[in-house]
């Protein structure tokens, strides 16, 4: 899936940003990296790649006895690589006086009041929206 929506994006004339493993991709022999038609990586679509520096295999807690690891690494430094560039595009929109839309907590109060607003732009073109009404 995210082969097909990076290919989709560059067909659409979008820049492509990938977040993978440069360590990761390129321990798999050529040829063996993608399981995608298109027998394409990630990092190969992307008009700008950011490594999150994974190891190969992405797990990373051995337990004595098991001999693989577990505990995806990719799962934590992928979310953190992601807040950190939403951060950057906040920060640069508001500089130019741009207020982007940015959804607030429901736990917190006035969340659902702030989100109103949100719900009623938004709610058609985004599906999931429908569950907040």
């Amino acid at each position: 899936m995210t082969i097909d929506s990076a290919l989709e994006a560059k067909k659409r004339g979008a820049k492509v940003i990938a977040i993978t493993s440069s360590e990761f991709s390129k321990s798999i022999p050529p040829g063996a990296s993608s399981r995608h038609p298109s027998n394409k990586s990630l990092y190969e679509l992307g008009d700008i790649v950011i490594d999150a520096h994974v190891p190969s295999g992405d797990a990373v807690v051995e337990i004595e006895g098991l001999d693989l690891k577990i505990a995806s690494s990719s799962t934590i430094a992928n979310c953190f690589i992601m807040q950190c560039l939403f951060s950057l595009v906040v920060e640069k929109l508001v500089q130019r006086g741009i207020t982007p839309p940015i959804w607030k907590s429901a736990n917190i109060p006035g969340g659902d009041e702030a989100n109103k607003k949100y719900l009623e732009k938004y709610a058609k073109r985004v599906k999931h929206l429908y569950s907040y009404k």
